[in-house]
């Protein structure tokens, strides 16, 4: 039986090289028979956490906020694996995606921790200009130690600046294989 998949997409250009790779993975994943549920975080209304923490996960949409996290609350209650893809801004992810993980915080508020473990896994797919993610990929490994969540690997692309420089790349097929090889 297939898993289910959420992909947040911190990337603010659709087509731009961060989006290449969600593709690719996401072509992998559901030839392997997996649903893939994609949120574009750019285009969603999404505000900052106010660290109140008056999130209760036993409501529909835990957050005291009512915006658009309403929609990513339940995807992430229910889904297998949590896929973050982000270009690398200033050795991290995006604010879109900062953002959001941030936000999720409020699963873990309530009866009982809907966020941490749950045999839930997680990727990273990220493209940059540069190649500085060793803080980025830090982090990352940490959030996975806190969520207790299985690191399935990470796809980072370096050099590549303008939309479109991603093509013909390995990476783009390292993510094809990384979504085929979920299990």
């Amino acid at each position: 039986m297939g898993k289910s998949i959420v992909i947040l997409n911190g990337s603010p250009r659709k087509k731009g090289n961060t989006s290449t790779l969600v593709k690719a993975f996401r072509e992998g994943a559901e030839s392997a028979g997996h649903s893939v549920t994609e949120f574009i975080l750019h285009d969603m209304n999404i505000h900052g956490c106010k660290g109140c923490f008056g999130g209760h996960n036993s409501r529909e949409c835990p957050c005291v906020q009512q915006d658009d996290m309403n929609q990513i609350y339940p995807a992430v209650k229910v889904c297998d694996v949590v896929v973050m893809a982000t270009p690398l801004y200033y050795w991290n992810m995006s604010g879109q995606l900062r953002t959001a993980i941030d936000r999720l915080f409020a699963l873990e508020e309530g009866d009982g921790n809907l966020l941490r473990g749950h045999g839930r896994a997680s990727a990273l797919l990220m493209a940059a200009e540069g190649n500085g993610f060793d803080d980025v990929a830090l982090y990352y490994d940490h959030l996975m130690e806190h969520l207790q969540w299985k690191n399935l690997g990470k796809v980072l692309c370096g050099g590549v600046m303008n939309v479109g420089d991603i093509a013909d790349r390995p990476e783009i097929s390292e993510a094809c294989e990384l979504g085929k090889s979920i299990k």
